[in-house]
């Protein structure tokens, strides 16, 4: 009875030491090695986004006799030494041009409001023409944001209502 206790303990310890590079244990290889090397690689193109916030000129406005002034941002990511140019078209308001803005009324309301966008305060107009009215700078691959200054100036106050106009922040690059 011993002796079939210790050959069955005999034959799984030979079992158990053949099984040990399958169960876990690390293979021990002398045969010599081979190896070889692979490249890992990734091509970066001259890349840009745009983000733009809202720009309102106020909820509550009334009579307006003295320039309304605000401003807003426009959030440039591009990539590390990339030149771009970011301009601003006319808008979506009946009539406006890249020099001459308006916001346009609602429903049956034909009335507008006339606003400028500078590229600085008091500044020079910010239009959507490349080297003429854009505003340039060179990538740095994190976000740049540049401010974009809202001014509805002094003018003959149309009658009550929602005033608005949707522009398209473009980047050239």
């Amino acid at each position: 009875m011993a002796r079939t206790i210790l050959t069955r303990i005999a034959a799984a310890t030979a079992i158990l030491a053949l099984l040990a590079p399958q169960i876990g244990g690390a293979a021990s290889y002398s045969n010599g090695s081979k190896n070889n090397t692979f490249d890992v690689t990734m091509k970066i193109i001259a890349d840009c986004t745009i983000a733009a916030n809202a720009l309102d000129f106020g909820q509550s406005q009334g009579v307006l006799a003295t320039a309304v002034n605000v401003n807003t941002a426009l959030q440039i990511t591009c990539t590390n030494t990339t030149p771009y140019n970011v301009g601003l078209n006319a808008g979506s308001g009946t009539g406006s041009t890249d020099a001459s803005r308006v916001m346009s009324g609602t429903g049956a309301n034909t009335s507008t409001v006339n606003f400028n966008l500078n590229m600085t305060a008091g500044g020079g107009n910010w239009g959507n023409t490349q080297g003429t009215d854009t505003k340039s700078g060179t990538g740095s691959g994190v976000v740049q944001n540049l401010t974009v200054y809202g001014v509805v100036p002094a003018q003959a106050t149309p009658q009550p209502d929602t005033y608005k106009s949707t522009i398209t922040a473009t980047v050239y690059f």
